[in-house]
């Protein structure tokens, strides 16, 4: 699926910066630059405003990592067609992410939003924008790795009966592990769908063979397998081009459960 062109006007700044893409105070420096805002008691509880000023850091200050406007449109839509009740998201940043698709999600009809963070200071300034935003009562920031978060949040009674979509955006080795672990959790069925950002930039073509897989081909995986998902799981998926905000193409894989095979 081709994407519309990029407008290179909203491009924003390099990623990296004297070698660095992360650990240089550009967290700290995003949270000081939003409510430093002229505009910020305009901006409280809008969540789209809060987006835009996270935006406009990243054109004019530091680039940051988020999944931008362009990628994130395409998930937006696709919220508001599949009305999940319940969303989980493995890698949450700085919170750009939750905000625009928890808004998204309680604006479809949904009820929680859930984000799991691995870095404390990520997740403090998360919390803070999401708060900001007006999201507090239906997003939930976790902080753990994607494992820890599936298990404390299953744990609790917070994603079940099963999962409405989730969206992949953290460790990319992890994908499909963490995705295994919702399988087996019995988090995944009939009408979930799954998310998965940065398939080109860096790739990931463990998840992107795995979510195609056939359950004959995930069978026969699974034999040499330690942590095993639930091969009879059937899986539509498709690859939908679109960009980083940096204007570098990518594209995020969109799964849909067509549930178990007989």
């Amino acid at each position: 699926m081709a994407a519309p062109a990029f407008d290179s006007s909203r491009a924003y700044k390099a990623w990296e910066v004297n070698g660095k893409f992360f650990g240089d105070g550009r967290k700290v420096a995003l949270l000081e630059y939003v409510y430093s805002h002229p505009e910020l008691e305009q901006m409280r509880g809008d969540p789209k405003r809060i987006c835009q000023a996270i935006d406009a850091f990243g054109r004019t200050q530091t680039g940051l990592i988020n999944i931008g406007e362009s990628k994130g449109a395409v998930v937006c839509d696709l919220i508001a067609q599949c009305r999940p009740s319940t969303m989980l998201e493995l890698g949450g940043y700085v919170g750009y992410s939750a905000i625009l698709f928890g808004d998204a999600l309680r604006r479809a009809g949904g009820q929680r939003y859930f984000s799991v963070e691995k870095s404390p200071l990520f997740a403090a300034v998360a919390a803070s924008l999401i708060d900001l935003a007006g999201l507090r009562d239906a997003v939930r920031v976790v902080v753990g790795t994607g494992a820890e978060g599936i298990r404390r949040l299953h744990d609790e009674g917070m994603l079940g009966p099963q999962l409405g979509m989730a969206f992949f955006d953290h460790h990319k080795p992890s994908y499909t592990a963490d995705l295994k672990l919702c399988e087996r959790l019995g988090l995944i069925g009939k009408g979930t769908v799954l998310v998965a950002d940065n398939m080109i930039i860096p790739g990931n073509p463990e998840y992107a063979g795995y979510v195609r897989a056939s359950v004959a081909e995930k069978r026969e995986r699974d034999k040499g397998e330690q942590e095993k998902g639930n091969s009879d799981l059937q899986y539509a998926s498709r690859s939908v081009t679109s960009y980083e905000p940096s204007g570098q193409e990518d594209a995020i894989e969109i799964t849909e459960c067509l549930g178990t095979a007989s």
